[in-house]
């Protein structure tokens, strides 16, 4: 115990402080350099900040899309993959290999299944005829669905994960309910929103909040995309704290944003919890 807490005091909790810490300061980009106290000047400067709100935006909507359809491909494919039971053994593991692929590798690969002129998707749309020519949708370039775009290979890549924690959440639902459910004249939507996702909830909160998280974080994969271009149309809360704290040298800014968005996370996780898991209740 002693180790782990020594280890957990030194790489977590103090990193932590002396993160939410420097909010509170204006810091000179330079190692060294002097720090002055300002106090909430810095979150005032985020919270009026153009820039900050849409990016928040951006980062909910982002989020918000691939959590979605995450949960909705995941849950349908857990379903089959209950139904068809050892059967599926070979399937399950097929559809797990994106975990194995790095967020950057995903990334490059869909840039280039998506680049305009050249990209592998618009060529074959052109070829089936849907498209004139394969600069016709400017899958990174416009600005309208450049962030619908980039969170494609997100969902490609995790699918996968909500797929695992649900199928494993399934093994747990009693057999013996579901025929007893099903004797009783219930069809597969009752069975499905009466008995099985609420005898979930718990598996769902966890999938949901680790899942959610995790692309509200998401940073890498968009960066080798669009680098969030165009006209900024894809640049998330993770995108602007970086170039804040890199490009435009603030690490008391960028720090105040970070500690705005730990805590925006942090209150949605727990709201998530009491209305998804609903712990202590009975229904």
């Amino acid at each position: 115990m002693a180790p782990a807490a020594v280890f957990l005091a030194v790489f977590v909790v103090w990193p932590l402080i002396r993160f939410v810490s420097n909010g509170f300061y204006e810091i000179s980009p330079i190692a060294g350099g002097p720090r002055e106290f300002v106090g909430f000047e810095n979150y005032v400067t985020a919270f009026q900040s153009e820039a900050f709100q849409n990016a928040s935006l951006r980062t909910l909507i982002y989020t918000v899309v691939v959590v979605v359809l995450e949960f909705t491909i995941g849950l349908g494919v857990a379903l089959i993959f209950a139904f068809l039971g050892a059967r599926s053994s070979v399937f399950r593991t097929v559809f797990m290999y994106p975990l194995m692929i790095a967020p950057v590798v995903a990334g490059l690969l869909w840039r280039f299944l998506l680049i305009d002129n050249f990209g592998i998707i618009n060529e074959l749309l052109r070829q089936v005829g849907i498209l004139k020519s394969t600069s016709q949708i400017g899958w990174l370039s416009d600005p309208d669905i450049a962030l619908f775009s980039v969170a494609l290979p997100d969902v490609w890549l995790t699918t996968s994960f909500i797929t695992l924690v649900l199928f494993a959440g399934l093994q747990n639902v009693p057999g013996d309910l579901i025929e007893a459910a099903k004797l009783d004249g219930a069809r597969f939507p009752n069975l499905l929103f009466r008995i099985i996702i609420p005898l979930l909830r718990p598996v769902i909160a966890v999938a949901l909040i680790v899942r959610g998280i995790d692309a509200a974080r998401a940073f890498d994969i968009i960066l080798i995309q669009t680098n969030g271009g165009p006209q900024e149309s894809t640049t998330t809360l993770s995108l602007l704290i970086y170039r804040t704290l890199t490009r435009y040298g603030d690490p008391g800014l960028a720090s105040a944003m970070g500690t705005i968005y730990l805590v925006a996370m942090l209150v949605i996780a727990t709201i998530a919890v009491y209305a998804i898991w609903r712990p202590g209740s009975n229904r």
